[in-house]
């Protein structure tokens, strides 16, 4: 990721960079080549009051997804100018907080598309075969032969998936289920996308039809004050009882009481998550539930991934420090104030 450029910061020497975790691959490196960087050095849980502490008298911070970024953290350093989101997730940056203090925040997506489709897939097949189950069952020396009941699961070849969030990650989703595993495809999205339709023949529905019709159902949405819970107690309700729920977006989407209820009573087949309400707090209601797969928000855990997630987030603060526009900013508003 060398590259040569002119950094414009404070005129008494580099521009200042807080970052509060280790990022994987060189771009570390590159980046301590043209800023003066403060690095947290541990990979633990970093909190409000260390960040605070951290991103006074710096310039601009790089932060984790996960890391609580509030206008209390903004107003520890009226300088700070730059906030560059490890992750495409950014709900822990209050992005209105900082447009209104003329900050840009700058996220990580198009690095992890392919990665986190992956996994999803993954998932789902997972769900459907009870292959973690199996795992364990065999683990605990309880396999004595084949039998014709054993472990029964579903099939995943040409059934309905409904992908809710046609975004990057929904349609490279929908790509494999189409041409891997020649399911029909079924999506609810802001906007019809006829290309899409067109090449995988798939097709808008709206959200109820989505719940009642698909055998499958992977979620990809960002978290917003309409998306929060929108898969409860009702949803589950109108899912088919053979349906598997995979959540690789966001956990807060997913009410996780209400997806524990159903998972008990069997309301619906089976479940896979990434990610949770109230992360890193295991999901405890789900736990003891032998057809639910919990993974520790792993959607972009690859070495290949991360490493290209912090070349971007390197990249957003060179671009605005030799005085051009990062290519993925948040708030797009805050560009006016400039």
């Amino acid at each position: 990721m060398r590259v040569n450029v002119e950094i414009q910061g404070d005129p008494m020497g580099k521009p200042k960079i807080f970052v509060t975790r280790p990022i994987p691959g060189n771009a570390l490196s590159e980046l301590k080549a043209h800023f003066d960087v403060e690095l947290r050095e541990t990979e633990s849980i970093i909190s409000k009051e260390e960040i605070i502490a951290g991103v006074k008298g710096k310039d601009g911070l790089l932060c984790i997804l996960t890391d609580p970024v509030d206008a209390e953290v903004m107003d520890a350093n009226k300088n700070l100018k730059i906030i560059s989101n490890y992750g495409v997730g950014y709900d822990k940056v209050d992005v209105e907080a900082a447009t209104k203090r003329g900050i840009i925040v700058t996220n990580t997506p198009g690095a992890l598309t392919e990665t986190t489709a992956d996994l999803a897939v993954g998932m789902m097949i997972a769900a459907a075969r009870r292959i973690v189950e199996s795992d364990k069952f065999t683990r605990e020396c309880k396999f004595e032969g084949w039998g014709p009941s054993m472990m029964l699961g579903i099939d995943v070849y040409g059934k309905t998936l409904g992908i809710v969030g046609l975004g990057r990650i929904g349609k490279a989703v929908a790509q494999r289920a189409a041409k891997g595993f020649s399911m029909k495809i079924i999506y609810n999205d802001p906007k019809v996308q006829a290309d899409f339709d067109a090449e995988y023949g798939a097709k808008w529905v709206e959200l109820d039809t989505l719940m009642k019709e698909s055998d499958f159902i992977s979620i990809h949405v960002p978290l917003t004050p309409k998306t929060r819970k929108m898969f409860g107690e009702k949803q589950f309700h109108m899912m088919k009882k053979t349906a598997v729920l995979v959540n690789t977006s966001r956990g807060a989407v997913v009410d996780q009481t209400a997806l524990g209820k159903a998972l008990k009573t069997h309301r619906i087949y089976a479940a896979a998550l990434d990610v949770y309400e109230d992360e890193p707090r295991s999901p405890v209601e789900l736990i003891p539930l032998p057809n639910v797969i919990l993974l520790p928000h792993i959607g972009s855990a690859s070495l290949e991934t991360r490493a290209a997630m912090a070349n971007l987030a390197v990249k957003s603060l060179m671009d605005y420090f030799k005085g051009a526009t990062p290519e993925n900013v948040v708030n797009k508003d805050v560009l006016n104030k400039k």
